[in-house]
């Protein structure tokens, strides 16, 4: 009669396991598809690891199609997670960039829209804004998540972002300097930290400055790159990228040494575009050769997205447009936590996994001086704002108004042929879904 009794009650409990289930996956919480605790019968949210390139051109990778740079640690990532092409940022400045990332906001909106503040203000005085903000540490911790900070993080202490440990204080302008450089020099802050969160979720930044400059890679990769017939900076900045994808490498084989891998949310983007400048074109500019970082072109502001979470995501590539706005909500809901209404992105999961489209016509994004002119008033600030629609992308110079420009990706990936004054009907169109952006936030 004992064992009937048992008999009976397990009955009772995979019903109503399984009715919970049902319940839980129609009002969209994603519970059904968590993969189970060993020996619980509660499910458990994703780890989450975030990987930041930093200055990095959206097609060095192989991935992407370059028959050079080699990153096959990253390509792998690449073959078993969802791959999105068509994606950006929506600003090419690093701290206004990464401040998006760790808020799901746009920088009118977490106000962080420029490197430095103006002449005289002390740093300090913008610090108030990233801790004013939504952001995925602090939203996390709200559900016993720990986090940790490394890397690249402009806003003072980690702890102002939410994050419970961290590298960066307020001593530190943009990336700690009393320990030895993530990345570049180890890798054991996030090693060590994982192995003391084996059995409790966790979330991680990874933001090395890699491949950004100083491009100083080891010799090893150096010489595959530093061959006749090729600028030296060109080299140097190619052995740096694949310097770049053995860290990210080493990440991802801990989570698999330490068997979390299978429960792991990876996410991969980078802060903002790079373009090389020769030994000679070095002269002109800290920030590169035309067209690249802090510009409005693709070379500025495109950055493949990758999403690897096994069993949840599908293989493949998404031709969707994306905005690294996107990643906050992502996160969020695979985590089963409130999205707040202040992120206006979108899940990705749904074409991740293979289960349609986004329900996304255009993206959108504007351009910021490196220094602010008035904390209180960013807009000051805006030297261009543009759009992507389709395979069409417009472009519209706010210190030249009398200059616009439209290219057809498809066509034309390295916009050089400027067709607006041949497509006066698109460019109206694609202004007006600009000025409705910019009117309706």
């Amino acid at each position: 009669m004992r064992n009937l009794a048992l008999v009976a009650q397990g009955v009772m409990a995979v019903q109503h396991h399984l009715s919970r289930r049902a319940f839980l996956g129609s009002v969209g919480l994603f519970a059904t598809s968590l993969p189970l605790i060993a020996g619980e019968g509660e499910r458990r949210t994703p780890n989450v690891v975030m990987m930041v390139g930093d200055d990095m051109h959206w097609s060095d990778f192989g991935f992407m199609g370059h028959k050079v740079i080699q990153t096959p640690r990253l390509d792998r990532l690449a073959r078993e997670g969802a791959v999105f092409p068509n994606a950006y940022v929506p600003t090419s400045l690093c701290r206004a960039s990464l401040a998006t990332l760790l808020t799901g906001l746009y920088p009118h909106q977490h106000r962080i829209c420029c490197n430095d503040p103006p002449t005289g203000v002390d740093r300090t005085e913008m610090h108030p804004f990233i801790r004013n903000s939504p952001t995925i540490p602090r939203l996390l911790r709200d559900v016993k998540y720990d986090s940790l900070q490394t890397g690249k993080f402009w806003e003072g202490s980690f702890q102002n972002a939410g994050f419970t440990h961290g590298q960066t204080t307020n001593a530190d302008r943009h990336i700690a300097i009393k320990t030895p450089q993530i990345g570049r020099a180890t890798m054991e802050p996030i090693t060590d930290f994982i192995d003391k969160h084996e059995r409790s979720p966790f979330f991680i930044w990874y933001a090395p400055m890699m491949p950004h400059r100083p491009h100083n890679p080891p010799e090893r990769f150096l010489k595959r790159y530093n061959v006749d017939g090729r600028d030296l900076n060109i080299a140097r900045y190619m052995g740096m990228c694949e310097w770049f994808d053995e860290t990210c490498g080493q990440l991802l084989d801990h989570l698999d040494k330490r068997k979390l891998a299978e429960n792991t949310l990876v996410v991969f983007c980078i802060d903002n575009g790079w373009i090389t400048p020769t030994v000679e074109e070095d002269k002109k500019s800290p920030f590169g050769a035309d067209r690249g970082k802090r510009s409005p072109y693709d070379g500025g502001i495109r950055t493949p997205f990758i999403l690897r979470w096994p069993n949840q995501t599908r293989a493949g590539r998404y031709s969707d447009l994306v905005l690294t706005i996107d990643f906050a909500p992502t996160i969020l809901r695979a985590c089963n936590v409130k999205v707040p209404d202040a992120m206006q992105g979108l899940d990705l999961m749904q074409p991740a996994s293979g289960r349609g489209r986004l329900k996304r016509d255009a993206v959108f994004g504007e351009i910021y001086t490196h220094t602010s002119t008035n904390l209180k008033m960013p807009q000051l600030d805006v030297t261009h704002r543009w759009v992507r629609e389709g395979d069409w992308k417009l472009i519209v110079h706010l210190t030249d108004k009398k200059q616009i420009e439209l290219f057809n990706l498809a066509n034309d990936a390295n916009e050089r042929t400027n067709l607006a004054e041949k497509q006066p009907d698109r460019v109206r169109g694609l202004q007006r879904l600009l000025d409705r952006w910019v009117a309706n936030r």
